[in-house]
């Protein structure tokens, strides 16, 4: 698929799950859930090469994803219901005792399309990295994309991964940060202070593309460009994606406020009011 057009009513229905997810539940992370939902979208819809038919956790023949910050598992789990992965109505059930779509992904439910278990920030680049030695060994010419947070590059296990990545020219991963300046506690400048992201991904050996992760013509570019990029300098990709936390909906825009709570029924009326629903809700 690549019409802007159905891309981005996908997207919108995606955002409605999240909040009828989360608001069903009383708990979860629409925040970031919401602010990377256009990238989410673009790439389970329009830009990896992957099919729910023949998926298993070796990933052999897929492109893989990882979700590194595994509290967005919301926005995971719709795009991986829309796309076929299991029943849509399946959303329902999600944070409920015993269900297939915990809080944060999990494996010993045999969840199709996850291939890890996330949660603990800082993991994900490591296991993309992996992921990607892998695909080499195996001669396979997929690509491995892995989702970061601006907030978790806060953690020291992100830059041992990027070193390992450079130093093995991994040109056949792809990762993406979710740039919305905010996490948990306030903004990420206020809290630790990540510096000049760009910059520093370029110090660390890796190509660097920044992007508007809320426009689908530049987000597909951007992917696009990286993996010419990956291919001419023989180096992993970083997609720095500029995006606002909660997209979408008016109250929960560019604030922490909504990183990880869920709005009561009534308010979560008003942002379904502002969101298309495109596919049928759950």
């Amino acid at each position: 698929m690549s019409n802007i057009q159905e891309l981005n009513n996908i997207a919108s229905q995606v955002r409605r799950d999240i909040l009828r997810m989360v608001t069903a539940a009383q708990s979860g992370h629409p925040g970031g859930s919401m602010s990377s939902t256009d990238i989410m979208t673009a790439l389970f819809f329009s830009e990896m090469k992957h099919s729910p038919a023949n998926w298993d956790r070796s990933g052999k023949g897929n492109d893989m994803f990882f979700l590194s910050a595994g509290h967005m598992s919301p926005v995971f789990y719709s795009v991986l219901a829309r796309s076929g992965y299991f029943p849509v109505k399946e959303l329902a059930t999600f944070r409920v005792f015993g269900s297939r779509l915990q809080g944060h992904p999990c494996v010993e439910s045999g969840l199709p399309g996850v291939y890890e278990a996330s949660g603990s920030l800082g993991q994900g680049l490591s296991v993309a990295a992996g992921a990607a030695i892998g695909k080499r060994l195996d001669k396979e010419e997929n690509y491995v994309y892995v989702l970061m947070g601006d907030g978790e590059s806060e953690e020291g296990q992100v830059w041992e991964a990027a070193m390992f990545a450079a130093h093995n020219n991994l040109s056949n991963l792809i990762a993406i940060t979710d740039w919305n300046g905010q996490q948990i506690d306030g903004t990420v400048d206020s809290v630790f202070g990540i510096g000049d992201l760009e910059a520093k991904w370029k110090a660390f050996g890796w190509d660097v593309i920044v992007a508007d992760g809320h426009n689908m013509e530049a987000i597909l570019a951007a992917f696009k460009q990286a993996k010419e990029m990956g291919k001419k300098d023989n180096k992993p990709v970083m997609i720095l994606m500029k995006t606002d936390m909660g997209k979408g909906v008016d109250f929960m825009q560019g604030t922490c406020e909504w990183h990880g709570k869920a709005p009561k029924p009534e308010l979560a009326e008003k942002g379904l009011a502002q969101l298309q629903e495109t596919l049928g809700d759950f």
